[in-house]
């Protein structure tokens, strides 16, 4: 594939990272020269950062061009999005694990986003899952010691809060957390809670300039009609002209955030957070429950089938399942400025459309 054709096949990444970079303004001024490492380039969020920083350098609001390493072990393989952006000038493509020890050179900014996230397959790969967010972080953090760069960002997940309860929902940053060390969710959960305790103690007793962002549902293009989470699950269903099967009562709750929105907020802690700080990225509304969820992604759709309920086979399908996710995002605002702007709706529809033109992903 050459570059034309993979740039206009992702023209939805294009304008979200339009969008992104209109949204920070000055603050994209910071890479310039730079070079920037970024693991789990592959993944959904990888998708978005990579197609930020390379229309960052066509945007002409950098002195000089930033450089990304795209840093992958591609375990669900290479995505044709990313193969067909290779030899792009500032990109270099980089297949290794994280886990593994290496020289990562001297990186201005670290963007750690290797990890599994769809519960699916980090129960499928629960070792892999903890080893990512424990191994290679704490060989990242090292590296960052003696490198020294200007900032490494680590993505935790909203999921270290467990199951809040009521009096904790809308939840911040102080909340502890009702969460299993034991459970089924457990391996993605305790090792993100483990995750943040390194970045605290390397912030503090090592000067490692490390933040932590706690992502709360992120959506939009480039997540997998295949990932298995809800919206995918949703969106293939519908487009198949299937009824939706729900695989629950439909009352657990959600709020989601649309990926350029979310990216936004991550370069925003990255560039401005305060080392060893946690900040939510999310959106505050609206808390819609999944029964409502599925019937608006129908309406998105415009699919004529109905939304049904049945029992997963798998016995531990809902255990520890939050029953409510819902951020305050006042920290972001405050000390970062942060802001989401695209409504669910509109999101919905962008992701839809998304789906459309690539249906065979």
């Amino acid at each position: 594939m050459n570059l034309n054709a993979s740039l206009e096949l992702n023209r939805h990444h294009q304008r979200d990272a339009d969008e992104v970079i209109a949204g920070l303004g000055d603050l994209n001024t910071a890479f310039s020269g730079r070079e920037i490492l970024l693991t789990g380039a592959a993944g959904f969020l990888g998708a978005q950062f990579v197609h930020y920083f390379l229309r960052l350098n066509d945007s002409g609001r950098l002195a000089a061009p930033c450089r990304l390493v795209a840093m992958d072990n591609y375990i669900r393989g290479m995505p044709r999005w990313l193969d067909g952006l290779a030899g792009h000038p500032g990109l270099t493509l980089l297949k290794a694990d994280i886990t593994a020890a290496r020289d990562h050179g001297r990186p201005a900014f670290i963007i750690h986003a290797a990890s599994i996230a769809s519960p699916i397959y980090y129960r499928q790969f629960p070792i892999e899952t903890m080893d990512a967010n424990v191994t290679g972080l704490r060989l990242l953090l090292d590296h960052a010691e003696r490198a020294r760069p200007e900032g490494l960002l680590y993505f935790s997940t909203s999921e270290i809060y467990g199951d809040p309860d009521t009096a904790h929902i809308p939840t911040d940053e102080n909340y502890r957390g009702n969460v299993s060390c034991t459970g089924p969710r457990a391996c993605y959960d305790e090792s993100k809670r483990y995750g943040e305790t390194l970045c605290v103690n390397f912030a503090k007793a090592r000067g490692v300039p490390v933040t932590v962002a706690r992502p709360f549902n992120n959506y939009g293009p480039g997540l997998r009609i295949s990932d298995r989470r809800v919206l995918p699950d949703f969106f293939r269903d519908a487009l198949a002209g299937r009824d939706l099967v729900m695989l629950s009562d439909g009352r657990a709750t959600r709020t989601f955030c649309y990926v350029a929105d979310a990216i936004d907020g991550y370069l925003r802690i990255l560039l401005r957070g305060r080392p060893g700080e946690a900040y939510n990225i999310g959106t505050e509304t609206p808390e819609i429950s999944m029964r409502d969820l599925a019937a608006l992604v129908v309406k998105t759709t415009g699919a004529g089938v109905r939304v049904v309920t049945a029992q997963s086979d798998d016995r531990d399908y809902l255990t520890d399942n939050p029953q409510r996710r819902c951020p305050v995002i006042r920290k972001a605002r405050e000390e970062l400025g942060y802001e989401p702007r695209v409504g669910l709706e509109e999101g919905l529809s962008r992701m839809c459309a998304y789906y459309r033109d690539h249906s065979d992903e």
